[in-house]
């Protein structure tokens, strides 16, 4: 027994207009994005070199929206001595998806990140 077809099939077209930017309006976009990146291999930098501890990075992420952009797994990975399998047993460990953003944490697991590296 088939299923009735919804009122949407393939025939009905839905025109969705998408927005034109003008050149100033996308070399600032590129530059807004560009310096977002900037910031987050800065903050990376800083918790590769040692100069910042990953509580401090979590830290810092919870009140800047554009670093709370980085991947946990990119973050941990920034850690002296930790590398792509650790990384991926610490996030198992605290329930952490692969592919989660720093913001998207829940409190008790920034906390488990936290009392794991001190």
């Amino acid at each position: 027994m088939s299923r009735p077809r919804c009122a949407r099939d393939e025939t009905e077209k839905f025109d969705v207009a998408i927005p034109t930017l003008s050149p100033e309006q996308l070399q600032a976009a590129r530059a807004a994005a560009t310096e977002s990146r900037r910031a987050r291999a800065a903050l990376k930098n800083a918790v590769r070199d040692g100069s910042k501890t990953l509580a401090d990075a979590l830290d810092e992420c919870a009140k800047d929206d554009v670093l709370a952009h980085i991947r946990v797994a990119d973050l941990l990975k920034a850690v002296p001595r930790i590398g792509e399998k650790r990384a991926a047993e610490i996030m198992e460990k605290y329930d952490i998806a692969a592919n989660r953003r720093v913001r998207g944490l829940g409190r008790h697991q920034v906390a488990g990140l936290k009392s794991e590296f001190n």
